[in-house]
Parts: C-alpha cells; sequence; structure tokens
C-alpha cells in the first residue's frame, strides 16, 4: 500500500480565530488594507444601521425600542404626580406673576407659543426648576444578560449608575424639555370682584376650578396683580418623569443608543389631562385619549461617540504594516461608531453632542450647535480633529432627525 505524501496545503483558521487570538493585529490589517474598511465591512465614518420602534409598550406613557447593530435598547417612560405640598422646603405655590417675574417678565412662554422662540433666560429657569424639583429620574439597567460583562440579577453597576447621571446632565444642560408642560396649575373660583370677567383662556366654565396641564393666560381687561391672592391660578402639582431604560443587547458604547431610545420615547410621550378634585382635594386624570397632550421639546440633541485606534510599534519605535499617507505614515484612525469588537480595540473614546441651532429661520442650512464635547483614554486627537469630528457629527444629524422623526 502505497504511503500518501504529505500535504502541501496550508493550514489556515476562519477570520474569526484571528479577531479573537490577535485583535488589535486583525482590526490594523483591515483599516491599513487599500479599501480601508473594518472588519464589519463598513468605512471609519459611516455609522451602523439604525432601527426605531415606538409605542411597543402599553403601560406606559411613551415607548420606544432602538437598535443600533447589536446594541438593543428599550426605553420606557411614565408620570407620577408630584403634589407641591409634597416637596421638601418647597416655596410657597406659584402664580402667574410670580411666573412672569422668574421668566424676566416676559409675557412670551407662560401659556402658548413655539419652543424656539422662547429666550435663553426662560429655558434656563426651566432647567433650574427641572433640576430643583427632580422632575426628571432616569434610571439605566444593564443587568439583563445584555453582555457577559453584566449578567442579569446582580446589584446595578458602577457604569450603570454613570450612565444614568450622564444622561440626567444632559438632559439639563441641553434644556430639552419645558417646565410648562409639567406644571398643574390650579384655577379658583371667580371672586365677587371678577365674577363678571370670563374664565382664564382655554377652560370652560366647568373647568374654572380644574387643575390643567394649560398654563393660564391673563385675564382680559385686568391686571393680574389686582386679582385678589386667594383667586390667582396657582401651580399646585408637577408631573414627575420615571424614565427607565434596558440594554437588552450590548455591542459598544452604549450611550448614542440610551440617548436615541429616550429622544424616541419623549416624541412617544402623551401625558393625560388633570384636575383637581376639591372634594377629593387629589389631582384626577381624564381617560379620554384624545385630551393627552404631548412634550414639546427644545430641538433634537443627538449623540455621536468615536473611537481611535492606535497601531501597535515594534521594537525599533515604527509601526508595522503601516500605509502611506502623504509624508508620514498613518498609525492612527477615528473611527465612527464603533462597535463591540472594535471598542475593546481603542484607545480613546470621544463623545460629541449636536444638534441644529435654532437661530436658523430661513431655508439655508441651519447652523450646528456643539452641546457638550467627552474625551477620555488618551490625547491623540486634538483641537482640529474634535473640529471634524464635530463636522462629521453634523453632517450626521440630519439622517438621524429623519429617523426619529419617521418612527
Amino acid at each position: 500500500m502505497a504511503i500518501q505524501p504529505p500535504s502541501t496545503t496550508p493550514l489556515t483558521f476562519p477570520p474569526t480565530h484571528f479577531a479573537k487570538l490577535a485583535p488589535r493585529s486583525y482590526l490594523h490589517a483591515h483599516l491599513s488594507s487599500p479599501s480601508s474598511r473594518r472588519p464589519s465591512g463598513r468605512l471609519p465614518s459611516e455609522s451602523r444601521q439604525q432601527s426605531i420602534n415606538t409605542g411597543s409598550l402599553t403601560h406606559c406613557y411613551g415607548s420606544a425600542v432602538v437598535r443600533t447593530g447589536d446594541t438593543a435598547v428599550v426605553c420606557g417612560i411614565r408620570g407620577e404626580i408630584l403634589n407641591a405640598d409634597d416637596v421638601v422646603d418647597y416655596k410657597p405655590a406659584m402664580t402667574v406673576e410670580a411666573l412672569a417675574q422668574r421668566y424676566g417678565g416676559e409675557s412670551a412662554r407662560l401659556d402658548e407659543g413655539d419652543d424656539e422662540n422662547r429666550g435663553n433666560k426662560a429655558r434656563k429657569a426651566d432647567a433650574e426648576e427641572l433640576a430643583e424639583l427632580n422632575l426628571l429620574v432616569p434610571n439605566v439597567e444593564l443587568s439583563t444578560g445584555c453582555s457577559p460583562n453584566y449578567l442579569p440579577g446582580g446589584p446595578p453597576s458602577d457604569e450603570a449608575q454613570s450612565l444614568s447621571h450622564r444622561i440626567l446632565s444632559l438632559l439639563h444642560t441641553s434644556r430639552l424639555l419645558s417646565m410648562d408642560d409639567l406644571r398643574i396649575w390650579h384655577h379658583p373660583p371667580s371672586s365677587t370682584s371678577t365674577k363678571n370677567q370670563p374664565p382664564p383662556a382655554e377652560a370652560s366654565p366647568a373647568e374654572t376650578t380644574s387643575m390643567s396641564l394649560d398654563a393660564p393666560t391673563s385675564y382680559p381687561n385686568e391686571d393680574i396683580t389686582e386679582i385678589e391672592e386667594s383667586q390667582r391660578p396657582k401651580v399646585k402639582a408637577y408631573w414627575a418623569l420615571h424614565i427607565t431604560l434596558l440594554v437588552l443587547s450590548l455591542s459598544g458604547p452604549p450611550f448614542p443608543t440610551l440617548w436615541t431610545a429616550l429622544i424616541a420615547a419623549i416624541r412617544n410621550t402623551r401625558l393625560p389631562r388633570a384636575r383637581w378634585d376639591a372634594d377629593l382635594n387629589s389631582v384626577l386624570c381624564s381617560p379620554s385619549i384624545s385630551e393627552a397632550r404631548s412634550l414639546r421639546m427644545n430641538g433634537l440633541p443627538m449623540v455621536m461617540s468615536f473611537g481611535v485606534f492606535e497601531a501597535e510599534r515594534d521594537g525599533a519605535g515604527l509601526v508595522s504594516a503601516s500605509t502611506q499617507t502623504g509624508m508620514e505614515q498613518r498609525r492612527t484612525w477615528v473611527l465612527a461608531d464603533v462597535d463591540g469588537f472594535e471598542a475593546s480595540c481603542c484607545d480613546e473614546e470621544v463623545t460629541i453632542t449636536v444638534r441644529n441651532s435654532n437661530s436658523g429661520r430661513s431655508k439655508k442650512r441651519k447652523a450646528i450647535e456643539v452641546l457638550g464635547i467627552e474625551k477620555g483614554g488618551g490625547g491623540i486627537v486634538g483641537r482640529n480633529e474634535m473640529r471634524e469630528l464635530a463636522e462629521l457629527a453634523g453632517s450626521r444629524l440630519g439622517e438621524w432627525t429623519e429617523l426619529i422623526e419617521g418612527s
């Protein structure tokens, strides 16, 4: 029986094996190729595909499910009524006059109008009151089995608490929500001095003693300061928004997907109309869906993350298998929207929050407003690179906004 000669076929492994054995070399080989594509087939500046589905949870006032690549997040928002009397160290119930003074004496934006026309002082006062009363309560949950690093049933991790704090900070600094939608007003019955005057605007005669989401307007033909203190409309309660974010699957930095799910859920939120019951001395909500109102938002801020990958050097201080870019050897790449594998190889992370500026009043392209920049893990990205990343985030903003508005 003839002996078979040894096979000359080289031993090969599938690409996934090389990615596990030498992840940095595997990523560097893809980026340094002529096409300069990542293992996923995307260009360095290309983001992952995103899908949004809203209204999936029936027990919430608003909800959204967002998937970005292999990262999936579900967000649910429910509202709870916070009575003004239950607030620790609460100031006397605010009247229309007091709010007008707090908002700089501007008649605008105590009742109606476009959010873009509000002054900076009014938005600042909104943010201060939201933070003072703690009406926004986000909670991020990673212990869902989304990753081997976060086993289900465990206590809240440090990263989950950090993500919750980052979301709360961005909600305040972006001045996203208006206090007008969260205040619940009480309209006392008309006094004898005003019995011939019509009730406040947007309130029917049967609702003059009700509590609603609508901020009162001024009384016709009468200065609000001439009405007795006991007869002035007052803020008696607030809506507190409890925001729960569950990460179902995790691959890469979760913050951009968490924020996208939050924005989509807020746009989907409808708060029921509330009224004051004089007999029960409490707030009652209308079951009618037609009377529910959506939340107004100050633009649509977008969060985009980047990872910085630096090729390894050999003993002589050179970069092995590097490509030529001009006169310099290229050894660093900035990757947009990194996945889990790429994030494990990157040495630096940059997160940029942008939105369209409210100053754009013409049909021309609106200016991009940078709301925040977070950077950690190295010093490769400088001022010039940061400006380029902000421009890249701005170019992605239009596509992201269409996705949000179309959900």
